[in-house]
């Protein structure tokens, strides 16, 4: 059965590689993007380590990645002398990648990409990969660790969200059909244990939560927010749903001028503005959500141009902190990409702000690779979710919903 699995998964057919975007702001499916243009032919001797597109050096990162246990920076709240542990003891699954939610979502990443069908020559080692990690001993060394007293705020809101993501990912190709929906299935069932305890933990947390967390960094409840909503959703939780719109509205539906002006701070690695923003066009209609935008942020520019919004600069990208500026490149380019598609067709904004978005995340995807592992260790996790369009949730065409462009084939590759 195993070897069928497999076989399965090479038998796929190679996704074609998106560009990072064509010249009009939108993306297109040229091949000069900015990894296809850097990295040289891969040796044929060397097919499994060698990157033909983006989507295969950002799956190796996190295989490179997930398993590393140090270097390691612990969150870790200490009950006695026996909790002085090793990472890997204290969180068995996820220790890896310098901190618990960047080993998260760079298992997210590889989900993303093994379901999306994105490298199927690397499937066989990804499904290897979470194998090995998504087991039921491992997930319930996780869920002990969680329940230890004093760790009721364990990754708030930042890593929850995460793991949210990469649950609700694994719901959406279980829904499929084939050898992957089945996989998928049997890691969702161990992961469950560990989801309840994160959702029961934001239901706990978000009545109880009496201002909005403004921040560019972990902190901030907008992303969060936005990623439990997506999870919602897909997993048809109505009290989730429920709370979190309701919340964001109690937060933010009477915000105006948002100082854009002031961003980024200096180590902001999500933009408290665009963040907000891009949850709001989760709970509002295209309609209110276009009004609240004109007050939210009235200066957006309805000319097409691009450099209304300056990109982060990384002046030491071995600083882990310094090099945060290049991952707000990549979340203020899937926020902006999502404001623009939440928009009303016809709505004059939406081409400055897929303009800035491509400036944005074409400067973003360009630090991933970066030989320092400050950076390269979650970049690459921001670069998938913004090139694979993970939060845009867009609706057929169909439909009469906007549409950014794109050809058929790739709306098929990122859905």
């Amino acid at each position: 059965m195993r070897v069928r699995f497999y076989a399965l998964f090479l038998a796929a057919t190679l996704v074609s590689a998106c560009s990072v975007n064509g010249d009009d702001g939108q993306r297109d499916s040229s091949e000069q993007g900015y990894f296809e243009r850097k990295n040289v032919a891969p040796d044929p001797a060397d097919n499994s380590q060698s990157p033909r597109k983006p989507e295969h050096a950002y799956a190796r990162i996190a295989l490179d990645c997930i398993n590393k246990q140090y270097p390691n920076k612990i969150s870790h709240v200490m009950n006695s002398a026996v909790e002085v542990q090793e990472p890997v003891k204290l969180t068995p699954v996820f220790y890896g990648c310098f901190d618990w939610h960047s080993a998260v979502h760079g298992h997210w990443l590889l989900t993303r990409l093994w379901g999306n069908d994105s490298v199927p020559e690397m499937d066989e080692e990804i499904a290897s990969a979470l194998e090995t990690n998504f087991t039921e001993a491992k997930i319930a060394g996780e869920v002990s660790y969680f329940n230890g007293d004093g760790r009721a705020s364990f990754e708030r809101p930042y890593g929850l969200a995460w793991f949210l993501q990469l649950t609700a990912e694994l719901k959406e190709i279980s829904a499929g059909e084939g050898a992957k929906a089945q996989q998928a299935q049997v890691w969702l069932d161990r992961l469950t244990p560990l989801e309840s305890v994160i959702t029961n933990r934001i239901k706990t947390w978000v009545p109880k939560l009496a201002y909005p967390i403004r921040l560019g960094t972990h902190n901030q409840s907008a992303f969060a927010f936005g990623l439990f909503l997506d999870w919602a959703k897909v997993s048809s939780d109505s009290q989730m749903e429920q709370l979190i719109a309701d919340k964001s509205l109690i937060f933010h539906r009477d915000d105006r001028n948002c100082p854009l002006a002031y961003e980024p701070s200096g180590e902001d690695f999500l933009s408290p503005c665009l963040m907000e923003a891009d949850l709001m066009r989760r709970v509002l209609s295209n309609t209110e959500f276009a009004e609240w935008l004109t007050a939210f942020l009235p200066d957006i520019p309805v000319d097409g141009s691009s450099d209304w919004l300056a990109i982060g600069i990384v002046n030491d990208p071995s600083d882990g902190k310094l090099v945060h500026l290049d991952g707000v490149n990549l979340s203020r380019a899937w926020a902006l990409e999502g404001i623009a598609t939440a928009l009303p067709e016809a709505d004059r904004r939406k081409a400055a702000l897929l303009a800035a978005a491509k400036l944005h995340g074409d400067a973003g995807e360009k630090s991933v690779r970066t030989p320092h592992y400050a950076g390269s260790h979650w970049l690459a996790s921001f670069a998938t979710y913004w090139r694979t369009e993970r939060g845009l949730n867009r609706q057929p065409a169909t439909e009469n919903t906007p549409n950014d462009g794109k050809s058929n084939e790739q709306e098929a590759e990122t859905q």
